[in-house]
């Protein structure tokens, strides 16, 4: 028989293949690893692994336990897996939402995470309109939505920043604008906003799409639109600019329109919102996996 200590150091050892990796992988003391080794073998009365001083490897020996040792091992852990977040609740249907495509990768990235721990709950996933960032929440459709800061709503608990991103200026391609490497703040009184309209908080559009400069100068709004493919059309017809990710041009490059960066403004925050009363075992599961992996 092996005990669970030994076969957690037996595993992590052939999957690292490096003694003090594994140690801190374990979260054990110096040496314990090599130690526990030592004793598994001379108890088996077989080598599981050759040392020298620049390499570690399984012998044939270790290979067959490790290839039949490892599937066994991850279905226990998933059973108890499974049990403890049976226990908690972490059951049922979680419905996340996301507002922009960079957001929706990271979105659907911890949804196979999650899903793999935690199969007995299954996950919804679902793009929300900027121009009614809250609506399907409040209509109880979403439980949990990674979305653009600043949230300052009653009924939405705002939680931790999970990434952010530069921010860029989208330009008509022959704006003068679009010949720079990058642009400011100030440079905003220049020209004119195409902006976003709909249910959307003053508080949120001052934030994004400000009506003046930090010296206070005038920003001239000039059109509004209701869905994203609407602001960058309107750019590319010339009747303004408008501010947004830089990452969006990766996903949203078209002719006629051209990213430039900004140099002095904040990044755009993005973080996850519930309900007030919606906290439960499924949402913070989510929420510290995406944490976890978000970028």
């Amino acid at each position: 028989m092996m005990e669970r200590h030994e076969i957690e150091a037996f595993l992590t050892l052939a999957e690292e293949l490096h003694f003090r990796r594994a140690t801190e992988r374990l979260g054990l003391a110096h040496g314990r690893v090599s130690q526990t080794i030592k004793q598994l073998e001379r108890r088996l009365g077989v080598s599981l692994f050759d040392r020298t001083s620049r390499r570690v490897a399984l012998t044939p020996a270790g290979q067959r336990l490790y290839d039949d040792l490892a599937p066994a091992y991850r279905r226990i852990q998933e059973a108890v897996a499974r049990t403890i977040a049976y226990g908690k609740g972490v059951t049922g249907t979680l419905r996340v939402g996301f507002s922009s495509q960079w957001a929706g990768d990271a979105v659907l990235e911890a949804a196979d995470v999650f899903r793999g721990r935690y199969p007995d709950c299954a996950v919804e996933v679902q793009e929300v309109q900027l121009a009614d960032p809250f609506g399907p929440m409040r209509a109880g459709e979403l439980d949990l939505q990674l979305t653009e800061f600043p949230v300052d709503e009653p009924d939405l608990v705002a939680g931790p920043v999970i990434f952010s991103e530069p921010r860029a200026l989208i330009v008509p391609a022959r704006h003068p604008f679009a010949r720079r490497e990058s642009v400011c703040l100030e440079d905003l009184a220049r020209t004119s906003l195409v902006a976003m309209s709909g249910a959307i908080p003053d508080y949120w559009l001052d934030y994004h799409y400000p009506r003046e400069t930090p010296e206070g100068r005038p920003i001239t709004h000039s059109a509004s639109a209701v869905y994203w493919a609407e602001v960058l059309s309107l750019v590319a017809m010339g009747r303004g600019v408008s501010p947004a990710a830089l990452r969006a041009a990766q996903y949203h490059g078209r002719p006629g329109i051209v990213f430039v960066p900004f140099r002095d403004a904040p990044p755009i925050e993005y973080g996850l919102i519930w309900p007030r009363s919606g906290h439960t075992a499924r949402v913070r599961a989510f929420a510290e996996i995406l944490h976890q992996i978000a970028p």
